[in-house]
């Protein structure tokens, strides 16, 4: 009998860790990422009792990746039964001085390597079509505005919008919603609170305050249980209040 696991992208750092980590508890773990050592530092984050697999992969490398993750797949002799689309890149920059390199690399990491992964875990062949749940972390700029965030806002739109067809089209097998974070202390977000005047600024407009990974982990567990099995198509907005707040 094969094993079934959740695929998590982007488990070496940040949101993703947080939700591998977590996940590694109760459930085997695909922990997928560019970088092997932080991978393996993740591994030993892991709870004691089930399986965790690793995936190395540039999402950057769309080419690479239906064949990566068949092979993958058929080599370990696992089935894949649900995803966390964690992988993402941000990169601020106003419209003046963007550049094809930084549109490709955010919309190949952030939308393009999601809807290829859905692909191949929905294939027979691959998957034993044994896919039923995918959840996006996308993010509330998918239905605001920033400068400086064009690129990125926009890949986020696109997550948002393929997660609603795909939640049509794979019905009613597949349930697929996303989960979109407002500002979270991450190693990506970093160097954007090591400004003082911008984190206070960001603080004030947050009612509840800056988010942490555990957060975002809540919703996404959610969404994989039985618990939202009449829930699909649907953007969940977890922001500390910011997306509600006009008085900032």
């Amino acid at each position: 009998m094969e094993l079934k696991f959740i695929l998590v992208t982007g488990a070496s750092s940040g949101i993703g860790k947080e939700i591998a980590v977590q996940l590694s508890k109760t459930n085997n773990v695909v922990l997928h990422g560019r970088d092997l050592d932080r991978l393996d530092e993740v591994k030993t984050l892991c709870g004691s009792k089930n399986q965790y697999i690793v995936w190395q992969q540039d999402l950057n490398k769309v080419d690479e990746i239906e064949t990566s993750l068949t092979s993958f797949i058929l080599y370990h002799k696992v089935v894949i039964d649900k995803i966390v689309h964690c992988a993402g890149y941000m990169k601020m920059a106003p419209l003046k001085i963007s550049s094809l390199e930084v549109l490709s690399k955010t919309f190949n990491i952030n939308v393009i390597s999601a809807s290829l992964l859905c692909k191949v875990l929905t294939q027979k062949k691959a998957n034993n079509a044994s896919l039923s749940n995918i959840v996006f972390i996308s993010s509330n700029i998918s239905n605001m505005g920033a400068k400086g965030m064009s690129a990125y806002g926009a890949s986020k739109g696109a997550i948002d919008t393929l997660m609603r067809c795909l939640a049509v089209e794979l019905a009613p097998k597949i349930r697929v919603n996303s989960v979109l974070p407002g500002a979270v202390l991450t190693e990506m977000t970093q160097n954007i609170f090591e400004n003082v005047e911008v984190k206070n600024r960001m603080e004030a407009t947050y009612p509840l305050g800056i988010g942490e990974p555990n957060d975002i982990f809540q919703m996404v567990n959610f969404l994989l249980s039985n618990h939202s099995k009449w829930i699909t198509g649907q953007q969940f907005t977890v922001d500390g209040g910011r997306s509600i707040n006009i008085s900032g």
